[in-house]
């Protein structure tokens, strides 16, 4: 009788062990379109896998900057953020690959290219120990400042804001031999209000969401930077859960994400205006300094490849499908 006594207890603390709470943390606001989508998810989530997994999301920025979200991940206080590739670089550098500086011209060029990569990045993260449901497009982080920018001159000695991390957007800001400024996404906001940087580059959904349109006056319109957000769990975390329920998670995520990807688009053309109507000016990249930019930067972005800051063979790739787009729109007679 003890002995069916244990096996019943140790049957009912199995069940208990198979039940999952991963807790997310974001800088997303509370209320933000993010957020609504991601509980909707985890809502779903939990009602499919019928209490099994539960996802809890920290939202606002409360768990601190990445570094402190990722040092929470790694004692598992936390399993899992919502993060922008600099948070992850140093861990897996390919990730950056998209958010290289001048790479692209237009979002229809970066779809063609994520069609065919983005499965090899999500791959490459899940062997650095994050899984990861997709990517969502943030769209083109955008030059704003309190003083035009029309020129590189025209940033000379200015305080131009770096992400924390972000060794690449650091090394392309000396190769432009500016002056670059590394803050947490969470310190930017307060970065602009006290005059600690100048310049920042953000999509303008980005910019309306973290509140940055309201420290700015002018926006420079050239795709300098494509953003992406993205989820990446703990995979020691992920892989506690019962391996039914997590096709679940996974189904539900990328479906999320894949909205998510797409309602960005269209929001940062919304963004756009808003930011414009709320008088902020644009201002136009003098052709010739645009050009002159694209070169230095290019330049840069190959260097970092061959000296080992991100595998070369997939930048190549990437540069690669980018021929292939414009090659192609070209034959098609630029439609």
């Amino acid at each position: 009788m003890k002995r069916i006594g244990i096996l019943i207890s140790a049957l009912l603390l199995g069940g208990l062990a198979d039940a999952a709470t991963l807790k997310i943390a974001t800088v997303a606001p509370e209320g933000s379109a993010w957020m609504k989508e991601m509980r909707a998810g985890a809502k779903e989530i939990q009602e499919r896998t019928e209490g099994r997994v539960q996802i809890k999301f920290y939202g606002g920025g409360v768990m601190g900057n990445d570094s402190k979200v990722l040092g929470k991940i790694r004692i598992g206080n936390l399993h899992g953020g919502a993060f922008t590739p600099s948070a992850l670089q140093k861990i897996y550098p390919e990730i950056a690959l998209y958010g290289l500086p001048l790479t692209f011209e237009s979002v229809e060029e970066v779809a063609y290219v994520r069609a065919r990569l983005d499965k090899t990045i999500q791959d490459g993260l899940e062997k650095a120990g994050f899984i990861n449901f997709g990517f969502a497009a943030g769209g083109f982080a955008l030059i704003m400042s309190n003083d035009p920018v029309k020129s590189l001159g025209d940033m000379k000695g200015k305080r131009v804001w770096v992400p924390e991390g972000d060794t690449i957007s650091y090394e392309s800001m000396k190769a432009l031999s500016l002056s670059p400024v590394t803050l947490p996404l969470t310190d930017v906001l307060t970065g602009l209000q006290t005059g600690l940087i100048d310049i920042v580059a953000m999509s303008p959904v980005g910019a309306l969401v973290l509140q940055w349109h309201t420290k700015v006056k002018f926006v420079t319109d050239m795709p300098l930077v494509y953003t992406i957000g993205f989820l990446a769990i703990d995979k020691r975390a992920f892989k506690k859960i019962d391996v039914a329920d997590q096709q679940i998670v996974r189904e539900v995520m990328a479906r999320t994400y894949a909205g998510l990807n797409k309602d960005n688009l269209s929001d940062n053309t919304e963004a756009m205006q808003a930011l414009l109507n709320s008088g902020i000016e644009r201002v136009e990249l003098d052709p010739a300094e645009a050009s002159e930019i694209r070169s230095i930067l290019g330049r840069s972005n190959r260097g970092m490849a061959e000296q080992g800051d991100y595998s070369l063979d997939l930048y190549n790739e990437m540069l690669q499908f980018v021929e292939e787009y414009r090659n192609g729109k070209a034959a098609a007679g630029g439609n």
